[in-house]
């Protein structure tokens, strides 16, 4: 199996003992960066703001050696962290299909997923479900995220584009409505 590399942008703005980013470093599961300058220059940033959603599309991207990053910050502080780590790579934004959190911080609520839980989804809409559940497993949460999301991610893993895997997301969560904004 090949493995998609895994890196995390961590800003140490988090209780460390519910951190999900230095226990998949711990586990050779991710590799973990304290500073921007130093993480992978060409891959996907997972941006939950970004317009764009990861899927099938940028498999051909991952498969010549993309790495996807994510960024382990509060989510109470993601515009200012976001907007540092925007303007110091050149990673492609992307956000992911909507699921729902398993772990113990924001349990049951839309998208408010652990890092792990991120990297998750991520590698499942790319294909790589076997390295989904590996990252799983050193957590107590991993299988009941699975099982908690299994119909949307059986869905999403059969989508052949991303246009095609945003609109499956909306047969199982409700769409916003962005005329109020």
């Amino acid at each position: 199996m090949e493995i998609v590399p895994l890196h995390i942008i961590h800003l140490d703005q988090d209780d460390p003992k519910k951190c999900t980013a230095k226990k998949m470093q711990k586990f050779g599961n991710a590799i973990l960066h304290n500073k921007v300058r130093k993480s992978p220059k060409r891959g996907f940033l997972l941006n939950p703001l970004s317009p764009e959603i990861l899927g099938p599309d940028d498999t051909s991207m991952v498969n010549l050696g993309a790495s996807i990053v994510a960024l382990d910050c509060s989510w109470k502080q993601i515009d200012e962290s976001l907007h540092h780590i925007q303007k110091d790579t050149k990673l492609i934004n992307k956000t992911l299909p909507l699921v729902l959190a398993a772990n113990e911080v924001s349990w049951g609520k839309v998208g408010r997923l652990s890092t792990v839980e991120a990297f998750a989804i991520s590698l499942w809409v790319l294909g790589k479900e076997e390295q989904a559940r590996d990252i799983l497993k050193p957590f107590r949460f991993g299988e009941q995220f699975i099982e908690l999301n299994k119909e949307p991610l059986d869905a999403y893993s059969n989508a052949e584009t991303n246009k095609e895997l945003e609109m499956i997301q909306w047969e199982y969560f409700d769409k916003p409505n962005l005329s109020n904004k």
